[in-house]
């Protein structure tokens, strides 16, 4: 429509700007909105609209308060970073910027990161379109409701455990983490720096495809990004998975996981046999490490990672009567219940006392699981497996019991641990109206094979999930 000047920029962008004021005061996608700042962006866009540089130009989106943004804040979803500000943009902010995207605004996010709800986040909780009496999954919780929802057309947020995956799969989007190393990091609010990655979340897999096109590559500021061509990903949106060897792990069929989404799962490898696949069963032997692994790893990461968060250099500052007081002060009252939770049980798992049977076995079982994806990918193509056992929970449901909430994430922590791409692809609804997700995983640095499979499976499916109007509670 921008293409064929059927409508401006500008137009549309007010038109996101209005659907945000009709619906956000309900679910709290967005931490701030930056209406007089998109507009100059949209009239910017229309200008370049000529040019026909990118598909982006002038498209409406929104990023996860975690990632820098220059002159915009960055709470990361917490109160010690309350008033903090960025003072240059992220990598991948930069290279979008590129296309003239449209920001609309930076949304909400369990506190740095941490959480599979976005009940952690200190500023209150997003809401699941769906059923608002529900979480949105987390991390990126209101990136994901915000694209749900009809406030953006699509948005970025960041995966350390499955934190992209989790929330498309409980707000009936798609949400794409890539390969460790394919996109910078530069620029996000670190939680664990061999486990994060920028993600995209969209409503269809030619979105995702689109988007990550543009923040894709090697970045000099990030030297854990490798240099790898970028391929054109539109190349590979087929209608048919004919030829693929697809992997269905059966370490991930197990005990726990809701009857509705096996069932949902199991229709969704056999819609892959339909389509002209090779599925079979097989094994990824140490699965089972993945989440104990996982919550060694990360907290080790985090506890070094927030030790910068100290009331000295920026964000919230409580005066003691002496440096160690101030930080005391500062700490005990910027910090909330899950940072300071993983910042003890990372401070202890890497003390000297414990280092070698807690932090140094974790790493031993993470080579074990790297090996088993490895092994899977010389005779598979993709793996499938479900992205969540569950479909969204209530408020409040886990939220006392944290290792409950952690076992949301025995999914889609192994990809991370592995540093392997995966991506979440609605895949049916419960009789209750809540969507379900679809994991489709491949070996690293084959995006493309995602974006073949996801594209092929959501055409065939023809879902065209909606929410509840304006998100009203079932």
């Amino acid at each position: 429509m921008l293409r064929a000047k059927r409508m401006t920029s500008v137009e549309l962008t007010k038109h996101f700007l209005a659907r945000n004021k009709e619906v956000d005061g309900d679910l709290h996608a967005f931490l701030n909105v930056g209406e007089t700042a998109a507009l100059k962006q949209a009239e910017e866009a229309d200008a370049r609209m000529a040019d026909g540089i990118s598909p982006l130009v002038g498209i409406p989106y929104a990023a996860k308060d975690n990632i820098m943004i220059s002159g915009y804040q960055a709470t990361a979803g917490s109160r010690i970073l309350e008033n903090y500000v960025a003072p240059y943009d992220a990598s991948a902010i930069r290279k979008l910027k590129l296309s003239s995207p449209v920001l609309l605004g930076k949304t909400n996010l369990d506190e740095f990161a941490m959480g599979s709800s976005t009940e952690n986040s200190a500023y209150g909780p997003s809401k699941n379109p769906y059923d608002t009496s529900r979480v949105p999954g987390g991390s990126s919780g209101g990136s994901a409701v915000a694209v749900a929802s009809g406030q953006a057309l699509f948005a970025l947020g960041t995966d350390t455990g499955g934190s992209v995956r989790q929330p498309a799969s409980f707000c009936g989007i798609v949400g794409l983490k890539p390969t460790y190393g394919r996109v910078s990091r530069y620029g996000l609010i670190a939680l664990g720096s061999s486990l994060d990655q920028l993600g995209v979340l969209t409503k269809t897999v030619e979105d995702s495809a689109i988007v990550f096109q543009q923040v894709a590559g090697q970045d000099e500021y990030d030297t854990t990004t490798l240099p790898k061509e970028v391929p054109d990903y539109s190349k590979f949106l087929k209608e048919d998975v004919k030829g693929m060897k697809v992997g269905v792990p059966r370490e991930y069929f197990q005990e726990g996981m809701d009857p509705e989404v096996r069932a949902i799962i199991d229709a969704s490898v056999r819609k892959f046999q339909e389509l002209g696949a090779t599925v079979e069963e097989m094994s990824l032997p140490h699965s089972e490490f993945s989440l104990p692994a996982y919550y060694i790893i990360m907290p080790v990461e985090v506890s070094a990672n927030l030790s910068r968060f100290d009331g000295v250099r920026y964000g919230l500052s409580v005066p003691g009567a002496t440096l160690e007081e101030t930080y005391y002060k500062t700490r005990s009252q910027g910090f909330g219940k899950e940072p300071q939770r993983r910042i003890m049980i990372g401070a202890y798992a890497s003390s000297a006392g414990y280092f070698d049977a807690y932090y140094k076995k974790a790493k031993l079982a993470q080579d074990l699981i790297r090996r088993d994806f490895t092994e899977a990918f010389k005779k598979y193509d993709i793996l499938l497996t479900p992205t969540c056992p569950t479909p969204a929970f209530k408020f409040g449901e886990k939220a006392a019991d944290p290792l409950s909430m952690y076992l949301a994430d025995i999914y889609t922590v192994g990809l991370n641990i592995a540093g392997v791409p995966g991506i979440s692809v609605p895949a049916g609804m419960t009789k209750a109206g809540l969507p379900v997700g679809l994991q489709i995983i491949a070996h690293h640095f084959k995006e493309e094979n995602l974006f073949w499979a996801g594209h092929a499976f959501e055409r065939a499916m023809n879902l065209n999930l909606k929410p509840a109007p304006n998100g009203g509670a079932k």
